[in-house]
């Protein structure tokens, strides 16, 4: 289980080792009272099948002092082991390399570059570069996201495509490949945004994709009313929930709104929030614990807004 995807840049973890119970409980208790853009959280359990380990990682050093008294009414004295340790970030990326195994979703691999040999001759492969902007790789929500592409494009052929919240580019890149479309894709990390540039470069995709660094849709080239016919946000529920106006305003009347990055609890309220824009969910898939929803218009009327 996980609370929210880990930090481009995380710079510090926390690790406690302790029972189901109180993982869980604190893996709760770390992901309501932190920024979910700026640590996440998640519990693991052991193979011996009794101890759970809990990690949350920080973009930013943590106050040690305060974490173990906020986490101290669930564990108690156990609060005093938990550990505090750097994150080398050469580190990070050799550990986000190692973890970027190879994600299929019909004709469409993703793949690092020690992976080439698994590409097919007629596969539409997509290479990833290692970088800072990368986390551990949550290939749920990518393969969901990949998935819909997919089945997207057996419907029709968007012409099309925005991606929110890129990170390194690679739904964006994957709808570039295979609809050989015309993608706008943003991240609010400027890191982000240079290495989804340099993968763009790497596939030979550059003159398809046009990038921009804001968050959200906040940007002249995101933010066109029915503008696109195919829209990703593979981020995290909160933000989901707050731009629900601005990416229902984007999607075209007859288009699909992908959205990824959620654990099964989020969806109803996701659902709700999106539902009051006047879209109604199509389809639901779960892969590996994350939910990714594919929206279309034909829900309830959107709720009118203030002067």
């Amino acid at each position: 289980m996980l609370e929210g995807l880990p930090p481009h840049r995380p710079t510090h973890v926390l690790r406690l080792d302790t029972d189901e119970r109180a993982a869980r409980a604190m893996t709760d208790l770390i992901g309501e009272v932190f920024d979910p853009t700026e640590t996440a959280v998640a519990a693991f359990e052991d193979e011996d099948g009794k101890t759970w380990r809990l990690e949350a990682y920080f973009a930013e050093p943590p106050d040690e002092e305060a974490v173990r008294e906020l986490i101290r009414p669930v564990v108690g004295e156990a609060a005093d082991r938990a550990s505090f340790t750097a994150i080398d970030q050469q580190d990070w990326v050799r550990a986000s390399l190692d973890g970027l195994k190879p994600v299929r979703a019909g004709r469409v691999l993703v793949h690092g570059a020690h992976d080439r040999d698994r590409v097919r001759p007629n596969d539409r492969p997509i290479e990833i570069e290692a970088a800072l902007a990368f986390g551990t790789g949550h290939h749920g929500t990518t393969l969901g996201c990949l998935t819909a592409l997919v089945d997207d494009r057996k419907r029709r052929r968007p012409r099309r495509v925005l991606d929110v919240g890129t990170g390194t580019g690679i739904l964006g890149l994957a709808a570039a490949r295979l609809l050989r479309a015309r993608v706008v894709a943003g991240d609010l990390d400027p890191e982000a945004v240079a290495t989804a540039r340099s993968n763009a470069a790497l596939n030979g995709l550059k003159p398809f994709v046009s990038l921009y660094e804001a968050p959200g849709v906040r940007h002249a080239l995101a933010d066109r009313v029915r503008g696109f016919d195919l829209v990703f946000a593979n981020i995290l529920a909160r933000p989901l929930r707050r731009l629900a106006p601005s990416l229902a305003r984007v999607v075209a009347q007859d288009g699909t709104l992908v959205l990824s990055g959620l654990i099964p609890r989020d969806v109803p309220g996701v659902l709700s929030a999106y539902a009051a824009q006047g879209f109604r969910l199509c389809r639901r898939r779960t892969i590996e614990g994350w939910a990714t929803l594919e929206l279309r218009r034909g829900g309830a009327a959107p709720r009118p807004t203030r002067p």
